[in-house]
């Protein structure tokens, strides 16, 4: 079930009757935010392009999904004002969110921070993947809404032929129509690859010593990408029915330990090596450390376009507990919560 919202209209709409997906009615109470949900600042609206404009045709729109969680909100907030600080037509992005549970704190929090945002928030059922979900080696790894990128197409109206996926631990430092318009050349799904990268040790012993498991990568050069940033074609991953592939893999690591890292194996299992490869500037991932220390990281050498906080270790955190690594403070320009470390606007 969705609920569409945007802008200010749906703010006002929030204060009578909302329906949500299981058709419960909720009054119209002003409530205080809850402790769990900051309060930000309200966003600048952007206007950077002489030749946009905000009803913008189907053409143009950009469609931009993420999840929507209370303890990441800090980071959503940052990554969606990069994304309309550096955007030719920020007026033309649509904003797909994914939830686990209604929660009008949150909701609330997205339209008085952005409140002339297009978005639209949809409800992710976490019995999609209930008895599905092996431990990974950080708990937050094993979140079912981490698991909810499986199920766009199947979440998407039909209208959304294209979704950029963005994880919540990044910002944006370039226009993000670039990305957006790349050619998957008949692909499913595009992403930057990294080759160089040990690819065995994403799957165990078990995994490689099994000749018919391994086998599943014969006729391929399998290279590793991280789902943080993706760029899928809604209608061929339906058509090719990859929710499902995905599953299998799910349910064969239930019963033999075959990979330790949350929903990101088998998405490789089902596709690494036969994605469209784009530039790496579009992914410097990892600042955030590793999954066990969260070690402070430096910047990969190249051009960058979007720098991403995967890893154990964020930059709201690190920054709040004035230990922060240096690429931390390249995020905190975007931070919207507390007072502002330095203008946007400038």
């Amino acid at each position: 079930m969705v609920v569409p919202l945007s802008g200010r209209l749906s703010f006002l709409l929030l204060l009578l009757t909302t329906t949500f997906a299981t058709g419960i009615r909720h009054a119209s109470i002003i409530r205080k935010p809850s402790s769990d949900v900051p309060t930000f600042r309200e966003a600048p609206e952007f206007r950077n392009g002489d030749v946009c404009s905000s009803s913008a045709s189907a053409s143009h729109t950009i469609h931009i999904a993420m999840t929507l969680d209370a303890n990441y909100l800090r980071g959503t907030m940052a990554a969606v004002l990069s994304v309309l600080k550096h955007s030719t037509c920020p007026e033309n992005m649509d904003f797909h969110f994914l939830w686990e549970k209604y929660d009008p704190d949150v909701l609330r929090s997205i339209n008085t921070t952005f409140p002339y945002l297009n978005f639209r928030v949809y409800h992710f059922d976490s019995d999609l993947v209930r008895g599905k979900i092996s431990r990974s080696v950080r708990q937050a790894l094993d979140q079912p809404l981490n698991y909810a990128r499986i199920y766009l197409a199947n979440i998407l109206p039909p209208e959304v032929k294209r979704i950029l996926y963005l994880d919540s631990d990044l910002v944006l430092v370039d226009d993000i129509m670039k990305l957006w318009k790349v050619d998957l050349e008949g692909k499913v799904l595009a992403a930057p690859e990294y080759c160089h990268a040990n690819f065995s040790q994403y799957f165990t012993d078990l995994f490689w010593l099994d000749k018919e498991l391994s086998g599943t990568f014969k006729g391929r050069h399998p290279c590793y990408f991280n789902t943080g940033v993706m760029v899928v074609d809604v209608d061929k991953w339906r058509q090719g029915g990859y929710t499902a592939k995905v599953e299998d893999w799910m349910a064969m690591q239930k019963q033999k330990r075959i990979y330790t890292l949350g929903s990101l194996p088998p998405f490789l299992l089902v596709l690494a090596g036969n994605i469209k490869a784009v530039h790496h500037r579009w992914n410097q991932h990892g600042l955030g450390g590793d999954n066990i220390e969260g070690k402070c990281r430096s910047l990969h050498p190249g051009p960058i376009s979007l720098l991403h906080w995967s890893g154990k270790g964020k930059p709201w955190l690190r920054l709040d507990s004035r230990k922060p690594c240096g690429v931390d403070h390249l995020w905190a320009p975007y931070d919207l919560y507390g007072s502002p470390v330095h203008s946007l606007e400038e």
